[in-house]
């Protein structure tokens, strides 16, 4: 566990000394005030529900971006700069290594999606709005960031460069948004399976309409287990060869 806090410790020092994850938060900062303002606000009238809804609908992308820009760098960036060598010397566990790159990533995108949370509470103003409904929304944008956070991890774990990285973390994150298009003209029983993986659609709209399901919190945790996974056994053989 102190090698994992090291890591991140280490890795969120490089966030805070370039201008690359300041730059990631102010963009979405402003382009969620921008968006807010001429979509969930707009010039017609609506519900503060509706409102709200729409706010977290946009923010759901806003969020993905963030997360895939402020992870293609994690472990791609060693590898271009040369300092993998010393990571691959190091007494950390490759667990404890890509732990400590995740959590980095997730104080950053954490701080990014919590700083939001003025945007809904302007709704208050001329408007009434139920607590839970905004609880259960970031508790959807959390999970977004961290099921996203981790295909960006392994991603990064896998690639020479960030931009394949990126890449990389853009095919197989827009591979499950679009799955509820491919459940579409499926047949039974592979509709059913290929209709729970989509992201988007079956796991995160009831976060935006004020709804926590165990099933989508197991969905989005298990995104993150699965491919922090194999992050770790990527790392692992990587070390042995």
């Amino acid at each position: 566990m102190r090698g994992m806090l090291l890591i991140a410790r280490r890795d969120l020092a490089g966030y805070l000394n370039s201008y690359w994850g300041y730059a990631v938060i102010a963009a979405v900062l402003l382009v969620d005030g921008l968006l807010f303002n001429a979509i969930a606000l707009g010039n017609v009238p609506k519900y503060s529900a509706k409102v709200i809804e729409e706010f977290f609908y946009f923010s759901f992308g806003t969020t993905v971006i963030a997360s895939i820009l402020l992870t293609m760098r994690l472990v791609a960036e060693e590898r271009q700069t040369g300092t993998i060598v010393l990571v691959d010397s190091s007494p950390v566990g490759s667990w404890q290594l890509v732990g400590g790159k995740y959590l980095s990533a997730m104080t950053v995108l954490a701080t990014m999606v919590l700083a939001t949370v003025y945007m809904p509470a302007l709704v208050f103003v001329n408007g009434k709005v139920s607590y839970g409904h905004i609880f259960a929304g970031y508790t959807g944008l959390l999970l977004v960031a961290a099921a996203v956070a981790a295909i960006g991890t392994f991603a990064s774990a896998i690639s020479r460069s960030q931009l394949v990285a990126g890449f990389t973390s853009v095919v197989i994150t827009v591979a499950l948004i679009v799955m509820w298009l491919l459940a579409k003209v499926a047949d039974p029983p592979l509709v059913d399976v290929i209709s729970y993986m989509s992201l988007f659609d079956k796991h995160y709209r009831g976060f935006m309409r004020g709804q926590i399901n165990t099933e989508d919190v197991v969905y989005f945790l298990s995104i993150c287990f699965v491919f922090l996974m194999l992050a770790s056994r990527f790392m692992a053989a990587r070390r042995w060869r």
